[in-house]
Formats: structure tokens, C-alpha cells, sequence
């Protein structure tokens, strides 16, 4: 595993490539009344794009959110891309939750882990994963926010540590974000897969993975985290999930995540190859050998051939990404960053693997 000061804080494939992109700098794909702006293209594959020509200042009619018999609009470009990106929209909180609920029936309810009263948002269906705290401050170096947060600068999946995992994430932008140094890193995961050598698809056809909370926040901050409190470790157990899956686009995908703890069924290294260092925080179990096998696939899904770093321009900037079909991370606090308010609601799973598998 890469620590997360090596990894880096923008990628080759920046999106947009200048800061000062124009439509006569790019092709636009179109589709019906919407224009698609793909990012990174590979023969028939293509990965994360941009979207112009929705309407925000109304409720968004559900022929273009649904897929119909003759158009193909925002749900079946999701399918596709995997990633979609919009700028300025001028959604609140109120339509932001509005429009993620047009895509889905259930929405994730935010825990509060810290307590409701502690959150500078305070709305159910809304994760503030700003660095701003209450009183207007940004987080402080060494609070125990600080820490939580340095598991969001590992490569992951959003909620893949419930057993009913997520669907769909919709991060909005709130202010106006100082531009420059502002990213948010996305991973293709369904292309990475493609490329792996058929008998190593063969192998991982049926890897069980567990997945773990407090296993990623113990990576990122292995001295705060080293021991989550009695009421974190009651709210959130480990959750199990198949690796290898069907993507929405009909594509096989790996579901991975920091998140990933143990490979189920694996057999152990023998002990004079353990290192100490990977015990997991929690409990003591030695995951030597799961855990090597995990990061080598997380980095192989994180080679810059798959990855793009959206940057963040504009309050009102949105991105809506399947959580099945990729991996992202955040750069992570420094002493000297600027405020920037993002909020994120999330669509949990209806599909035929949103339930992962039993226990084992």
C-alpha cells in the first residue's frame, strides 16, 4: 500500500485540460437535447464525461433523468461513463436532494457519528465532507475530523462497508472554491479488469471480500484510529461483497475499496512472512496475505491509464458517479488549504448485488 503523501495530488488526465476550455477546444458527443464532453476514450470504451444542456432551474423532467425507448438520456450516459460531470448548476441542498432522489427510491441517512448536533449541515440525506466546521473555521490539524478524513485521500468506494452498498454518490460544491489544487481523482475500475490476463480473471472470479469502515479510517490515521470507540464499532459492522461483478454497462468491474479488509477463504501467509504492521487495527487478525492482494489490485486500478482528476471550478459544480463501476479518492488536508464546502447525498443499491453476500 502507498502511503497517502505519496500518492499524487493530480493526475496526468486533468479535466478540464485548460482552465480555459471552450467548446470550440473539444468534440461534444450528441444525445438528443444534451451534450457529452467524454474524457478519457479507448477504442469502444470511454470513461467519465461531461454534461451541458440540463436545465437546473427547474425540477428535472424524468424523460431526461430515465432511459426511454427512443433516447437515451442522464441514466443511461451514468451507464456508460460512469462518471458525469456538471458545472454551475445552482442546486441548494434542497434540489440537490430532490434531483438524487429522482434517481433512485432509497437515499443513504447520514449516521452522525460525531452526533447531529456536531454537523455543520445537519440534513439526513446530506454528508458534509467539507473542511469547514461549525463555526466557519477550517478543521483543525490533529482533531479527530482531521483523521477521520485521511481515509477519504485512499482510493475507495463510497458505503461499500454496508451490507445493502450504494449506488450512486451526487457531490455538489457550495460557495465559490478557490480554483487550483481542488481535485477529486476517479478510477476505472470496469477497464482495469478488461486488462488483467485471463487467468488472473479466472481466479478472482469468486473472491469474497469483507469490507470495513473502520479498517480504511485505521489506514489512513493508524494512531487515532487504532481503536474505534465502543459506539462507532456498534454503528458500523463489516459488511461482505463479491470482487468480481457485472457493471450496469454490461462489462465486468472489480468492487474494491480501502474499505477492503479481508479476502474471505484466503489462506494466510506462514508466519515468518507476517509483518506486524498489517494487523488490522481493530482486532489483531494478521491479513497479511488479504491485504497484499487487495493493494495490488487497488494499484493496478489506480495506474494512471485509468484514472482522471476532475478539478473543481465553480460553486454549484456537481458530480454523479456509480459507485459499482469505479473508485475515487480526495487529496487529503494541509495546514495550508482553502475552504471548500462539498456535500454529498447518496442512492443505495437496488440491483441484484446490492445486497453483497451472506456472512460468512
Amino acid at each position: 500500500m502507498k502511503s497517502i503523501e505519496s500518492l499524487p495530488l493530480v493526475y496526468p488526465t486533468r479535466w478540464p485540460t485548460e482552465p480555459s476550455l471552450t467548446d470550440e477546444c473539444v468534440d461534444f458527443v450528441g444525445n438528443g437535447s444534451l451534450q457529452v464532453l467524454p474524457i478519457m476514450l479507448r477504442g469502444d470504451h470511454a470513461f467519465g464525461a461531461e454534461v451541458r444542456g440540463v436545465d437546473w432551474s427547474h425540477p428535472v423532467p424524468e424523460e431526461v433523468v430515465q432511459q426511454s425507448a427512443d433516447s437515451h438520456k442522464l441514466v443511461a450516459l451514468q451507464d456508460e461513463y460512469a462518471v458525469l460531470i456538471f458545472r454551475s448548476t445552482g442546486l441548494d441542498d434542497t434540489r440537490h436532494i430532490a434531483f438524487t432522489q429522482q434517481l433512485g427510491s432509497q437515499l443513504e441517512v447520514n449516521p452522525f457519528y460525531a452526533g447531529k448536533h456536531n454537523d455543520r449541515v445537519g440534513i439526513d440525506e446530506l454528508w458534509d465532507v467539507s473542511n469547514i466546521e461549525l463555526d466557519g473555521s477550517l478543521v483543525k490539524p490533529n482533531s479527530r475530523r482531521w483523521h477521520h478524513s485521511l481515509g477519504n485521500a485512499l482510493w475507495h468506494t463510497d458505503s461499500s462497508y454496508h451490507q445493502q452498498r450504494s449506488k450512486y454518490s451526487l457531490l455538489l460544491s457550495h460557495g465559490n472554491p478557490k480554483r487550483g489544487g481542488f481535485y477529486t481523482h476517479f478510477a476505472d475500475t470496469r477497464r482495469a479488469y478488461a486488462d488483467l490476463p485471463a487467468e488472473r480473471q479466472q481466479q478472482l472470479a469468486e473472491t469474497i471480500v469483507e469490507h470495513d469502515l473502520w479498517h480504511s479510517r485505521a489506514l489512513g490515521s493508524p494512531t487515532i484510529y487504532k481503536s474505534p470507540t465502543v459506539e462507532e464499532r456498534a454503528k458500523k459492522p463489516p459488511a461482505y461483497h463479491q470482487l468480481v461483478q457485472r457493471a450496469p454497462n454490461g462489462r465486468d468491474t472489480m468492487y474494491l475499496a480501502a474499505h477492503a479488509k479481508r479476502i474471505v477463504g484466503l489462506d494466510p501467509e506462514p508466519a515468518s512472512k507476517r509483518d506486524s504492521a498489517t494487523k488490522s487495527a481493530g482486532d489483531g487478525e494478521d491479513i497479511t496475505a488479504s491485504q497484499a492482494l487487495i493493494w495490488e489490485l487497488i494499484e493496478h486500478c489506480t495506474q494512471p491509464e485509468y484514472v482522471f482528476s476532475m478539478e473543481w471550478l465553480d460553486g454549484g459544480d456537481m458530480v454523479w458517479w456509480d459507485n459499482r463501476q469505479c473508485m475515487h479518492r480526495a487529496n487529503p488536508y494541509t495546514t495550508d488549504m482553502s475552504a471548500r464546502d462539498v456535500r454529498r447525498s447518496t442512492v443505495v443499491d437496488d440491483g441484484p448485488n446490492a445486497w453483497g453476500v451472506r456472512t460468512p
